[in-house]
């Protein structure tokens, strides 16, 4: 499928959905409004950090968009707009851009923003003895300087096709220097000081956020005074939490409950597009995974469809690539073809003709009925021989745990998922596949290395024609799947909840549920 194919396709289930959320949504009259102070909204997993160079998932990102905000946009159909920046330019080559700062607005300590303050944070954020995971975002970036009050300069040592839509990522967010400064490069803080619609007030930790309007906010003020995040692991809970009225949206609801919660007629179901990919990593420098017989293997002896049709009731689609079909540089490749026999030969090939022993790690409440997805596939595994065992963490020791050096990594595979929120391939593969990016400071926990990809990999963020970029990804692409570094699962599709008596909700494919503009009826 050709690139404008696929962004022709998620525009248009973005523009459905978008469109579903309006119906939910259609703004009151103003005298009609009721008097409510308190959003409550329940998501299944607590931020690991709002640190932006310590945030590492979704739940991070929809909480901290909230206080911090970045220096562009992307809109739900994928274009990028002003934020705290209002507009850039580059030189001929595309390695030197300049970005003029937004005017009039401050910190929410009273900080004014200036070219100055990004500059120290974006600094911040490439500083290698920061360790951020995320750096991998502006890795071209040489240098970073205020070369005006309101206008910021980056230099890059080539040329980053990425540049632009990297910059409109949650994680690179701006935070007052005041906050950094003295901070060493290992330190945090718990609470971020950012430029946004709100105010973090309160974090109770394994329990809930408390963010409060900012009435200097230099755009529109949200209508609703106070935002709570309730961290609610347990699908069925959180259904109840929304049922009861204790909470007023829900996110990640289970396939299986849709038809109860339509059928409340105080709840609207929103069905969203997404862009993650389910997969399950190997520990790919760790016996028996090294082989690729033995990671194809266990491609086969799962049943993909199956775990799509009979767990989420047809919500998604089995991945054909490591990354979705709305992304750049995306071709399809698969799936590997649910066959227990094939899977029971390649293992005897491999010398495992009886199977083996496995731990299989697993996150619980972070994505749709995760624990349920690996039961499956424990149960699938164990058809062909393989003896899993499975083992879950809370999200934030999940990650933590899944986060060691290579000599540390204690975990034979793992599940997660990643959404290609800037809609590019050098997010989705670059950061998860490339050598470079091992654990403990990038994401390729799973300790993946090929030779060629790299080389593929890093040619296409510095080819700016994107006919000649996609290529290099499609021949990446291939050499992945071949490869068989995890187990492909499948493209999540993503399913909220909110009581009628709500409006303005943005249901974002990238995966944040953002609430700047919401109102109760």
């Amino acid at each position: 499928m050709s690139t404008q194919t696929n962004l022709a396709r998620f525009v248009l289930l973005v523009t459905v959905a978008i469109l579903a959320s309006m119906l939910v949504a259609c703004g009151p009259a103003a005298d009609t409004a009721v008097e409510r102070d308190t959003l409550t909204i329940a998501i299944g997993a607590e931020p690991e950090s709002l640190d932006p160079v310590r945030m590492t998932s979704a739940p991070a990102a929809t909480v901290g968009e909230h206080v911090v905000e970045r220096l562009i946009y992307m809109e739900e159909d994928g274009t990028l707009t002003p934020m705290l920046a209002t507009s850039w330019e580059a030189n001929e080559d595309s390695t030197v851009w300049q970005f003029e700062i937004r005017q009039g607005v401050t910190f929410h300590d009273g900080e004014p923003l200036n070219a100055e303050a990004v500059a120290i944070n974006l600094s911040r954020f490439v500083n290698p003895d920061v360790g951020a995971a995320y750096a991998f975002l502006l890795g071209s970036v040489r240098e970073i300087e205020a070369v005006g009050e309101y206008t910021l300069q980056l230099t890059l040592a080539q040329p980053f096709a990425p540049i632009l839509s990297h910059l409109s990522h949650s994680f690179i967010g701006i935070v007052s220097p005041n906050q950094l400064q003295g901070l060493s490069p290992e330190q945090t803080f718990e609470i971020p000081v950012g430029t946004g619609p709100y105010v973090m007030d309160r974090w109770s930790r394994g329990d809930s956020i408390r963010l409060s309007v900012n009435e200097d906010y230099y755009g529109s003020t949200p209508q609703i005074p106070n935002l709570v995040f309730n961290f609610i692991p347990e699908e069925s809970a959180r259904i109840v939490a929304l049922e009861t009225g204790e909470a007023d949206a829900i996110m990640a609801v289970p396939p299986a409950d849709v038809d109860r919660l339509q059928g409340d007629p105080n709840i609207d179901v929103v069905f969203q597009t997404a862009v993650r990919t389910i997969y399950i990593s190997f520990n790919n420098i760790r016996e028996p995974f090294t082989n690729p017989l033995v990671r194809r293997a266990l491609n086969h002896a799962v049943d993909k469809q199956g775990i799509v049709d009979s767990i989420f009731e047809g919500v998604g689609f089995v991945a054909d690539a490591p990354i979705p079909d709305a992304v750049f540089g995306h071709t399809s490749v698969g799936p590997y073809a649910f066959d227990p026999d094939l899977a029971r030969e390649l293992l005897a090939e491999a010398g495992y003709p009886d199977g083996f022993s496995m731990t299989l790690h697993h996150p619980t409440g972070r994505y749709p009925l995760d624990s349920t997805v690996a039961q499956a596939v424990q149960s699938m595994l164990a058809d062909v021989g393989i003896n899993a065992t499975l083992e879950t963490r809370e999200w934030t020791s999940y990650l933590q745990f899944t986060s060691q050096p290579p000599d540390q990594a204690e975990y034979d595979a793992f599940m997660l998922g990643w959404g290609t929120v800037t809609l590019d391939a050098d997010y989705g593969l670059f950061a998860l596949l490339h050598t470079r990016q091992w654990n403990p400071n990038g994401n390729n926990r799973g300790f993946y290395s090929n030779e060629r990809v790299d080389e593929l990999l890093d040619a296409a963020r510095v080819e700016t024609d994107p006919a000649r970029r996609a290529p290099m990804y499609h021949e990446a692409v291939q050499l992945i799947w071949d490869d068989a570094p995890w187990i492909y699962l499948y493209n999540a599709g993503q399913i909220n909840a909110v009581r009628t008596n709500v409006g303005g909700l943005i249901h974002h494919p990238l995966e944040n549920l953002s609430a700047w503009d919401a109102y109760f009826r």
